[in-house]
């Protein structure tokens, strides 16, 4: 059946034939589209959104005349998405907000895809009641003709696109308070800009701007201008103009100087200029409070003497410093230095790239399948993958990585490894050291692929040549190897690795008071081939042995080859020759050696049981449920020496039992937690298998994760004793043989390590109506019933929306630069974490105090989330209504407070999200 317009319809064109034949085929199928709720159609999660929304009007559904936000995805059919823009002006009428963002999208890396959107129908310039326009994360490569004829158009986000240049057209919107071009190809401006003068705000950061037009110091109503991560080098002076300016970002520039006359800016509270190229700044801007300078060659001489005249002045290396975590950046031939917002630094020198390359990046968290080590490494960091993969550089490039200062360092290195090809390898590292607690991995890379940071015993290597030589231990000097002349007819690359094993530590693992061994010696090769004359290897005896005293019948000499789990006892095949001091052998291949003295027959089951015992890490389990809010739940498992200290930093905030009995753990050993007896995790995860909470055990790194749990018992009547049990899963490669064979012995419990009590409190003051399980969070003190607030439940939504726009959310909502690095070292490994910390303690401080929730709705405008805002503004009006609902029952209010087509709820409830 053909759709019936409602009001005036225009002569018929070749778009709205377009848009009646796709309507027609939409409402033809047999799904029913759902109906706006309220005054708000959002239709970007649905799948088929677009045709969802040709149903209702063909339908002629009369609440989509009251619709006045309107939300689609960019991933939509072009052809689709163009039908159904073209029949807003008539279907809804009344739209003030449309919202035709990209970016929900990911690929296979878990990197955002732009939206399909190109341009916009013409026929959208006759909305006349629309005021905010969002297309970021689009692909436009110019801006759509109807947009400067949208004359009451209040806010325009255009992020995220491929624009090159904005139209001087653009100049004409009277109504324009807010404006943002971010991460764009931008490389001038219109002077019609500055025509804007009701534009309030304005963010043009990530672009490659090179000069500001003189006109835009006719923004008079400017107060906020974002110019970060751009290529300016210098500014007009007409910016003294700007009178009403309050926040000015220019970070991540190559100014050389910027005008004095910006001292004089009487609202200016805030200048960001670091990591620019300023050497000398005016005295009024130096000693100024607002203004920032890290990152400036500040009083340093020009790297370079004065060229001769008529020499182009080369600019020195741009640098990009990345607040939020983007997951790309351009590099082009004259090279930059650019800091990534997780910390890790990149240096590409000029002439590193032949022509500009896009450069994608990804911090992974650890697991098994990325983060190959040996029976001995430890793990320092996370993972960062470096697209495009392989790809070659003309020089190296310069990679900085933070990591965790290892605990033993005695007879220890700390190298950054990486994939090349099929293998991985560790580069040459050197350490460079900011603060105690706060390292460097800094290395060379020839291209790009995988990279973390490990600690291993310290690795001696040497090139043989057929002449033969000699490979020491820098660890141990005791420990070496002599190749004679005619070892191998071909120079070859050997390694050595050597493990202290202390005897006090070997009695302690083993409890034998008279078992002593050597340091364990790990030797390799390059080649699969066997030598073709036999090498001596020399170890120290065992402590407290001399070659004078010694019994040879208790002198065993264990070896392990690298396919098999088991340590063989080859003294009986070996000459050994004694000194005071050494044993030697000869050997023709290479594997591990271990020289043992003790009465035990059995030496192979005493040194395999050593041997997995060396690598086992002792730990505890805590579960903690926070104060303010038992339903959020910490778990976390830490070193036995740590557990102290970590107890009485969380103890201010959290509570719970006593941490669990010792457990050991080998790095990298997969483990999960499972709530049981009543408790379930609140919300799906991607780290939750079958219900159990998946970890993975890395001795140096937090492992920690916070959650939130929910109950489907009656918390009314009593209070809900659960509790959490941690299981054992995977064993990483390497291990498994001979760790599931000692777990066998123990019997089939082996896979449960501890249970710890989680204890939901009886909910006091439920007298009413049954609420709906899940939704009983009390109510945070954010707002008031009558204006509206914010519970627990909404910020953790709220939370969860983010990503990585937190750090600009924050700085909005007023809390200090200092507080959010330290938010970010204390969760590292845990973006999630970063953000509830945030967001929690920001809303603590602000609880019963007026206007918390406006400032909280402010601060995710200005920080480009108007999507998440509306969300929050939904959550406020919904308990806003019901609290007039509740009042109108209760006979305080006249009856026109509530809305006359809805029955009253018989009590006023916050909303929940």
């Amino acid at each position: 059946m053909a759709a019936v317009e409602a009001g005036p319809v225009p002569a018929t064109s070749a778009p709205e034939d377009a848009a009646r034949d796709a309507s027609e085929a939409a409402s033809a199928g047999p799904e029913v589209p759902p109906l706006p709720a309220g005054n708000r159609l959002s239709l970007h999660l649905h799948p088929g959104g677009c045709r969802r929304l040709l149903r209702l009007c063909a339908q002629q559904a009369p609440q989509l005349l009251e619709v006045d936000f309107l939300q689609l995805s960019g991933h939509e059919d072009p052809q689709l998405l163009e039908a159904a823009l073209a029949r807003l002006p008539w279907s809804l009428p009344r739209l003030r907000s449309l919202v035709l963002k990209g970016g929900q999208r990911r690929d296979a890396l878990g990197a955002c895809l732009r939206g399909s959107l190109t341009t916009l129908p013409a026929s959208l310039s006759s909305l006349a009641h629309l005021a905010h326009l969002d297309l970021s994360f689009n692909s436009l490569e110019t801006l759509p003709a109807c947009v400067p004829q949208m004359c009451g158009l209040d806010a325009l986000l255009l992020s995220r696109n491929c624009l090159s240049e904005l139209p001087a057209a653009l100049g004409t919107l009277p109504a324009l308070t807010f404006l943002a071009v971010t991460h764009n190809r931008l490389r001038t401006l219109p002077p019609a800009l500055g025509a804007l003068s009701s534009l309030q705000r304005l963010d043009l950061s990530g672009n490659l701007l090179e000069a500001l037009p003189p006109e835009i110091g006719g923004l008079g109503s400017l107060a906020e201008l974002n110019l970060a991560s751009n290529r300016l080098q210098s500014l007009p002076s007409s910016l003294a103009g700007l009178r009403a300016l309050r926040l000015f970002i220019l970070h991540s520039n190559l100014l050389a100087s910027v005008p004095a006359s910006l001292a004089c800016l009487p609202l200016l509270t805030r200048l960001d200029l670091r990591d620019n190229q300023l050497r000398d700044v005016p005295p009024e801007l130096l000693d100024a409070p607002f203004v920032r300078l890290q990152g400036n060659p500040l009083g340093r001489p020009p790297p370079d003497p004065p060229s001769p005249p008529g020499t182009p002045v080369v600019p020195e290396m741009p640098r990009l410093l990345l607040t939020s975590d983007l997951d790309s950046f351009a590099v082009t031939p004259q090279g930059c230095s650019v800091t990534l917002a997780c910390g890790v630094r990149l240096q590409f020198p000029a002439g590193a790239a032949a022509a500009p390359v896009t450069i994608r990046y990804r911090l992974w968290p650890p697991e098994p399948r990325l983060v190959p080590l040996g029976p001995h490494d430890a793990l320092l960091s996370g993972v960062l993958e470096l697209q495009p993969h392989g790809a070659a550089f003309q020089q190296e490039v310069g990679l900085w990585l933070l990591f965790v200062p290892p605990r033993a360092r005695r007879c220890r290195e700390v190298v950054v490894r990486t994939l090349s090809g099929n293998s991985w390898s560790d580069l040459e590292t050197c350490l460079e050291e900011e603060a105690p607690t706060r390292l460097w991995a800094h290395c060379q890379v020839p291209h790009f692929s995988w990279f973390l940071v490990v600690s291993r015993p310290v690795s001696d290597a040497r090139l043989v040549p057929p002449e033969g030589t000699l490979l020491c231990s820098s660890g141990h000097a005791g420990v070496r190897v002599t190749f004679p002349p005619g070892a191998t007819e071909e120079p070859r690359h050997v390694r050595m690795q050597v493990v202290r094993v202390g005897s006090r530590e070997l009695q302690a693992l083993l409890g034998e008071p008279e078992a002593a061994s050597s340091p364990l010696l790990c030797l390799s090769q390059s080649s699969p081939s066997s030598f073709l004359r036999p090498v001596t290897i020399q170890l120290p005896l065992p402590p407290g042995v001399t070659g004078l005293s010694l019994d040879r019948a208790r002198l065993h000499l264990l070896h392990r080859a690298a396919p098999a789990a088991a340590w063989d006892d080859i003294t009986a095949q070996v000459a050994l020759e004694l000194t005071h001091l050494y044993a030697r052998f000869q050997v023709t291949r290479f594997s591990w050696y271990w020289l043992w003295y003790t009465t035990k027959a059995c030496v192979g089951s005493l040194a395999q049981k050593a041997w997995e015992r060396l690598r086992l890490h002792r730990v505890n389990l805590i579960a903690l449920q926070r104060r303010r809010d038992p339903k959020q739940v910490l778990l976390q498992c830490l070193p036995r020496s740590k557990v102290d200290a970590t107890l009485r930093r969380l103890l201010e905030r959290y509570r719970g039992p006593e941490p669990s009995d010792t457990v050991e753990m080998f790095e990298g050993e997969k483990f999960f937690a499972a709530f049981e007896r009543g408790i379930d995790i609140d919300a799906d995860r991607p780290d939750c298998v079958e219900g159990r909470l998946c970890f993975v055990f890395y001795s140096h790194l937090k492992n920690l994760k916070e959650v939130y749990v929910t109950t489907a018992l009656d918390r009314r009547a009593r209070a809900v004793r659960g509790q959490v049990s941690f299981y054992r899963g995977e064993v990483p490669e390497g291990v498994p043989e001979e760790a599931e064979a000692a777990r066998q012995k123990r019997g089939p419990a082996a896979l449960w390590m501890a249970t710890l009590p989680i204890k939901l409190p009886r909910l006091r003051g439920c007298e009413g109506p049954t609420r709906e399980p899940g939704l009983s969070l009390a109510p945070l003190n954010l707002g008031d019933a009558e204006t509206g607030f914010l519970t627990q439940s909404n910020l953790l939504n709220v939370a969860g929306r983010l990503g990585p726009d937190w750090p600009a959310v924050a700085l909005h909502l007023g809390l200090p630069y200092r507080e959010l690095q330290r938010i970010r070292h204390e969760f590292r490994d845990d973006l999630d974490g970063q953000i509830r910390h945030m967001l929690f303690s920001w809303a603590e401080r602000q609880a019963g105090q007026p206007g918390a929730v406006g400032r909280l709705v402010q601060a995710l405008e200005q920080s480009d989330r108007r999507d998440v805002a509306e969300e929050v503004r939904a959550v406020l009006e919904l308990g806003r209504r019901k609290y007039q609902e509740g009042i109108r029952h209760t006979s305080l209010a006249p009856r026109n407070l509530a809305s006359p087509d809805r029955s009253p709820s018989p009590s006023p409830e916050p909303a929940q999200a």
